[in-house]
C-alpha cells in the first residue's frame, strides 16, 4: 500500500496563473507543482522548441580546450577513436559523435568495450590496442570520469578527452580535457544532461568553432539516449527530447526506421513510453546480450537491408534477454523467500555467472517488489560485478562511497550505479551497506509513496482538461504524467478483458460514463464489484471506431476507509476459524484476494481485501501462519499456549 502525497497548491497563485494563461485552474496548479510559477516560465516549459534557447556549449568547463584539441586532430588528419559505453545512452552518444566527426572530415572510428569481458569504462588493454592501431586522440562519451589510472598510463603517448555525465571523483583524470557538467568548477547552467546530451554539446561546440554555425542534427539519437537514461526531462533535456521525438517520428535514417518496424510501432505516435519500452530495450539488447557495436552500426547504417538485418538480430537478442531475466528473477526471488527479511534494510544478492547484462533489470524488479535498496552481484571466479538500484530516499552513489573500502571500483548516479568487488569481500560489504542504509533512512522512507497532483473525481476530468495535459508532454523523470486520486468511490460493471482475460475494466462517474482500466489486474474484478475504492489514476483520451472517450488508467486500487473493518479479537477469531476449514492447512494460498473472495462465499459475509491482508499479517506476527514454498502458500499453526494479541505490532497499531 502506497502513501498518498497530495500536492497542497496555492489557490490564489493557481487562479492568477490560470487567468494569465487562459487555462483551467486545475492545470495551472499542476504547473505550479512543477515549479512553473509565471506566464514567461510556462511559455518556456510548455513550448521549449520555440522558447528554450540552447545554452552556449562553451560555458561547460574544458569544452573550449577539448574542441580545440579535436580541431587540431582534424587539421593534422590524426586518427580519432570515440570510446563509448554499452547502454543506450553510450550507444547513441557514440553514434552521434562518430557521425559528426565524419561529417567534419575526420579520420574516425569508434570502440565500445565488451560488457562481460572488459566491463564498464576505460581499460588499459583496450587503449593499448587503439594506440597500436594508429589512434592519436581518444574521445570518451558517457564514460571515463573515473579512469584516473587509465588516463595516467597514456599521458605523453596518446591524448584522451573525457566527456561524461556521471558523478566525478574527488580527483579528476589528468586528461587533455574533462567535460562533465557535474564538475564542481563547471558553470554550465543545466546539470541534468545525459551522456548523449554532453556529446551533443560537444558537437555544437565543434560546429560553432569550425563553421560558425549552429548544430542541431541527429536529434533522434539524442532523444533515444536521454529518455533511456532516465534523466530529468526539464530544461535543455525537455527541448532535446521534444524535438528528438518529432525527428524519430519523421526520420529517414534506415536504422531508426528498422528499429521502429521491429518494435511494431510503425504508424503509431512515438512518445517516451514507446522509446522506453519499445525502441530502447532492443537497442540496449546489443550491449546486454551481444555487443553494443551492433547498436552503433544500426544507427549509422545507410543501407535499408543491412539496417533491417541488424534490427532483427537485436530483436532476437531482446527476446533472449527477457528469458534470461525471467530465469534470474525467479532464482533471486527463490533465494529471498528462504531468507529472514524482517530485519533487513537492503538486499544484496549474489549468483554464480548471472548474466551481467541483465542483473540491473532484475535489481529494478526487486526494488518494485520489496521497496528496498537492491544490489545484484554476478560472481565469476573471485570477482563480482554488481548492479545497484535504489529507493527514493537513498542516494546510491553516496552509499557506495561510504563503503568503498570493500570495493574495487564503483560509479553511477543517485538511483542507479555499478560496482566491482572481490567475492571474499561481499559478506562484509553487504553487512556494512545494510548498516549504512539503516542509519541513513527513517522508517517512513521504506514506505513507497505516490505523488498525486490533485484529488479529482472522474466527473471533473473532461476533454478540455486532457487536451491541456497534453501540453506537458513529453513526460519523464522530473516531469511525470500527472496522477490524480479519488477516495470512497464505487466501480460499476467490472469486467475482465484482453486476449488472456488478464486486464480489468469498470465504469465510474455519476452517469457511469468514464471507463477505468487496470492493466494485468483482472484478479480485482470481484473486489471492484463489492467494495468502495480509493483510486489513483491517470487520464487520457481513447479512440475506438472513430469515437473519442475519456479513459482513466488505474495506477492502484485499494479498499476505501469505510471498508477497513476494525480488526478486534472477535473478527480475528472468525478469520482464523475460516482458515482452519481448509482441507490442507499446510497449503493455504497466500493470495489475499483469493482468500477474501473465499471468505465472502464461505461465511456469507463481506470482508474487505484490506482487512484480510491485515489479519494475515497479524497471524504471521503471532506465529500462527508461516510461509511455505516460495511464499505461494501458508501453513497454519496450532497455538501451543494462550495467545497474546498485543504481541503483534499490527494489532497494537489498531488496538493499542
Amino acid at each position: 500500500m502506497k502513501t498518498w502525497q497530495v500536492y497542497k497548491g496555492d489557490d490564489e497563485k493557481a487562479a492568477k496563473l490560470s487567468e494569465e494563461l487562459t487555462v483551467s485552474k486545475a492545470f495551472a496548479s499542476i504547473l505550479l507543482e512543477r515549479g512553473v510559477t509565471s506566464k514567461e516560465a510556462a511559455e518556456v516549459f510548455l513550448f521549449p522548441e520555440e522558447n528554450q534557447p540552447f545554452h552556449d556549449p562553451l560555458l561547460m568547463q574544458d569544452m573550449g580546450k577539448g574542441t580545440v584539441r579535436i580541431l587540431q586532430a582534424l587539421a593534422k588528419k590524426e586518427k580519432i577513436t570515440v570510446y563509448g559505453d554499452y547502454d543506450v545512452d553510450g550507444i547513441t552518444a557514440t553514434a552521434l559523435l562518430t557521425k559528426t566527426l565524419k561529417a567534419l572530415g575526420a579520420s574516425v572510428d569508434f570502440y565500445i568495450p565488451d560488457r562481460q569481458k572488459e566491463g564498464y569504462g576505460l581499460n588499459v588493454e583496450a587503449l593499448k590496442k587503439l594506440h597500436e592501431n594508429g589512434t592519436k586522440l581518444v574521445v570518451t562519451v558517457d564514460c571515463g570520469i573515473a579512469g584516473i589510472d587509465e588516463v595516467a598510463a597514456f599521458n605523453g603517448i596518446m591524448d584522451i578527452i573525457i566527456t561524461d555525465h556521471h558523478i566525478p571523483p574527488a580527483t579528476l583524470p589528468n586528461a587533455a580535457a574533462v567535460i562533465n557538467p557535474h564538475r564542481e568548477d563547471c558553470k554550465y547552467p543545466d546539470k541534468n544532461l545525459s551522456g548523449v546530451g554532453v556529446a551533443f554539446k560537444l558537437c555544437q561546440s565543434l560546429y560553432k568553432m569550425s563553421k560558425g554555425k549552429n548544430f542541431a542534427d541527429d536529434l533522434e539519437f539524442v532523444a533515444l539516449g536521454t529518455i533511456a537514461d532516465i534523466v530529468p526531462l526539464v530544461g535543455e533535456n525537455r527541448k532535446l527530447v521534444k524535438l528528438g521525438l518529432e525527428a524519430i517520428q519523421n526520420s529517414d535514417k534506415p536504422g531508426i526506421q528498422a528499429l521502429i518496424e521491429v518494435s511494431a510501432l510503425s504508424g503509431r505516435e512515438i512518445g517516451p513510453g514507446q522509446v522506453g519500452f519499445g525502441l530502447a530495450p532492443r537497442l540496449n539488447a546489443a550491449g546486454r546480450i551481444g555487443h553494443a557495436k551492433d547498436g552503433v552500426a544500426l544507427l549509422l547504417s545507410e543501407d535499408k537491408k543491412e539496417a533491417e538485418r541488424i534490427a532483427e538480430d537485436l530483436n532476437d537478442s531482446n527476446m533472449e534477454r527477457q528469458e534470461i531475466e525471467r530465469e534470474i528473477l525467479a532464482e533471486a526471488t527463490s533465494k529471498l523467500a528462504k531468507m529472514d527479511m524482517s530485519n533487513k534494510h537492503s538486499i544484496v544478492l549474489t549468483g554464480e555467472n548471472w548474466h551481467p547484462g541483465v542483473i540491473g533489470i532484475v535489481a529494478s524488479r526487486l526494488v518494485d517488489l520489496y521497496y528496498l535498496p537492491t544490489i545484484i552481484i554476478s560472481c565469476q571466479g573471485d570477482i563480482g560485478k554488481g548492479s545497484c538500484r535504489s529507493i527514493r530516499a537513498l542516494h546510491m552513489h553516496d552509499a557506495l562511497s561510504a563503503n568503498e573500502s570493500h570495493l574495487l571500483g564503483y560509479g553511477g548516479h543517485s538511483q542507479a550505479a555499478g560496482l566491482t568487488i572481490k567475492t571474499d569481500e561481499i559478506d562484509a560489504f553487504a553487512a556494512s551497506f545494510d548498516d549504512y542504509v539503516a542509519k541513513t533512512l527513517k522508517p517512513a522512507d521504506y514506505i513507497p509513496t505516490v505523488e498525486i497532483s490533485a484529488i479529482m473525481g472522474p466527473d471533473e476530468i473532461n476533454e478540455d482538461f486532457i487536451n491541456e495535459l497534453k501540453l506537458l508532454e513529453p513526460y519523464g523523470m522530473g516531469n511525470p504524467k500527472p496522477v490524480f486520486g479519488v477516495r470512497n468511490i464505487s466501480g460499476k460493471k467490472p469486467r475482465v478483458m484482453g486476449r488472456d482475460n488478464q486486464h480489468l475494466a469498470f465504469m465510474l462517474g455519476k452517469n457511469s460514463d468514464r471507463t477505468a482500466l487496470c492493466w494485468n489486474n483482472a484478479k480485482y474484478v470481484d473486489i471492484v464489484a463489492r467494495e468502495r475504492l480509493d483510486l489513483v489514476y491517470t487520464a487520457q483520451m481513447s479512440e475506438w471506431q472513430g469515437e473519442n472517450s475519456i479513459e482513466l488508467v488505474a495506477q492502484s486500487i485499494e479498499p476505501a476507509e469505510v471498508e477497513r473493518v476494525h480488526l478486534n479479537r472477535e473478527a480475528l477469531i472468525k478469520i482464523y476459524f475460516f482458515l482452519k476449514k481448509y482441507k490442507d492447512v499446510s497449503h493455504i494460498p497466500s493470495d489475499s484476494i483469493l482468500l477474501s473472495n473465499q471468505y465472502a462465499r464461505s461465511e456469507k459475509k463481506h470482508l474487505s481485501l484490506f482487512s484480510m491482508k491485515e489479519a494475515l499479517k497479524i497471524f504471521e506476527e503471532m506465529g500462527l501462519l508461516e510461509y511455505g514454498a516460495e511464499k505461494k502458500y501458508y501453513m497454519l499453526k496450532e497455538p501451543k499456549t494462550k495467545l497474546d494479541l498485543m504481541s503483534s505490532k499490527t494489532y497494537r497499531a489498531y488496538n493499542g
